[in-house]
């Protein structure tokens, strides 16, 4: 028996979400098929488990896709200002961390349970647990159909949203569906890539450094222009040496813009003018030399840094390369940790597949992709949050 509805969404998690509750406001009919064991799955890992539920300063200069401008109507639509309003409305104690970023006090389960509780305010059926096995559209006058065949039941809608993630932590579920569907029905994706990624090191680096796992210290990180992004690209954050390579918010971010080719450049004293110090200091030799960088690093890494890059000799030219060396580090990792640790999945559903308004598929009427899966990613910091309500929202309305 075909059970019929007016929209049926593929994925449980926050665009998903989103777009159900939006369209179940609006009067209609909506089923919501999971594959996993329970709604939000992401939502509840993110953030260490408190959410970062949206950025305060989101801004279309905080994306990356092939289209920049893509993303600009959705975001205007919904803001985090209105995200922030849902929950407070559920009275969902947060805070602001740093830099506009919005968690959650308690847990991130305040956020499911919120999105729950919206779901079945509007009417909304989540079936978690659902492994589908076709998807197909039946074409007939004035009443075209997606139809859903899982395991054991099959259902229909006269519109279909895919809000199915991307390539990302494969532990909690993550598959190819969305981007196996878009291919299905006709459309174009931007070959996907893991993105807000450690890096790893070459063997010769890993001998050099890995040994300090665990030391971080504030960086840095830049990229030139790449395919990825026209403009170079600057991040200050911290930077954390690990068994493999290095990671810390300021590596997530910039691994994002890095090409697989380009060296990234590591500033490991930002805003200091060292030359300066030393000249105001007593003595200006090794010994100093050695004491300062203890000042600017944490102590292990400025030992090991004096043994791979010594100073050579006690000249204005030997301190001031040993500067430049320091606020221009470059590195050439040998590739990322994977889809198995990157927060996301950059690429996807192309945009100019898109109506950037409503998310619907230009080629397909009825079809419409949300969330991760599309050629939208957000940088660190509750930004891919806020891209996952807004586009949900934007779908939702369309309805």
């Amino acid at each position: 028996m075909n059970r019929k509805y007016d929209v049926i969404i593929l994925g449980a998690g926050a665009a998903g979400l989103m777009c159900a509750i939006e369209a179940g406001q609006r009067g209609r009919r909506v089923l919501v098929l999971e594959r996993a064991d329970r709604i939000g799955k992401k939502i509840l890992i993110s953030g260490g488990g408190r959410c970062n539920f949206t950025n305060l300063h989101t801004g279309p200069e905080n994306f990356l896709s092939a289209n920049p401008h893509f993303a600009k109507s959705a975001l205007a639509r919904y803001t985090p200002a209105d995200f922030v309003r849902l929950v407070e409305k559920h009275r969902i104690p947060y805070h602001e961390k740093k830099l506009g970023q919005l968690f959650c006090d308690r847990a991130a389960s305040d956020i499911t349970a919120m999105l729950e509780q919206e779901c079945r305010d509007a009417g909304v059926e989540i079936r978690c647990n659902t492994n589908m096995s076709e998807v197909a559209k039946t074409e007939a006058l004035n009443n075209d159909r997606f139809n859903v065949q899982t395991e054991d039941a099959s259902f229909s809608a006269s519109r279909l949203v895919v809000a199915t993630g991307g390539l990302s932590i494969a532990k909690i579920g993550a598959t190819s569906l969305g981007y196996d569907l878009a291919r299905q029905f006709g459309l174009k994706i931007v070959t996907p890539r893991a993105a807000l990624v450690p890096l790893v090191f070459s063997e010769r680096d890993r001998k050099r450094w890995c040994e300090l796992a665990g030391v971080s210290t504030e960086v840095v990180a830049s990229t030139g222009g790449t395919k990825h992004a026209s403009a170079a690209q600057t991040f200050r954050e911290n930077m954390l040496l690990t068994h493999r390579g290095i990671s810390g918010p300021a590596v997530l971010q910039i691994s994002s813009y890095w090409d697989g080719k380009e060296p990234i450049h590591l500033d490991l004293a930002p805003g200091r003018d060292l030359t300066a110090d030393l000249r105001a200091r007593e003595h200006r030799d090794q010994s100093s030399w050695k004491l300062l960088l203890r000042e600017v690093l944490p102590r292990r890494f400025a030992d090991r840094w004096l043994e791979t890059y010594p100073l050579g000799g006690n000249s204005d030219r030997a301190f001031a390369d040993a500067e430049h060396q320091l606020h221009a580090w470059e590195i050439k990792p040998e590739g990322t940790e994977g889809y198995g640790k990157a927060e996301v999945t950059a690429g996807g559903v192309d945009t100019g597949e898109l109506s950037a308004k409503t998310m619907e598929s230009r080629k397909v009427p009825g079809l419409f992709f949300i969330g991760e899966v599309v050629d939208v990613t957000g940088q660190l910091g509750g930004y891919n949050f806020q891209w996952a309500w807004a586009s949900g929202f934007c779908a939702g309305h369309a309805m």
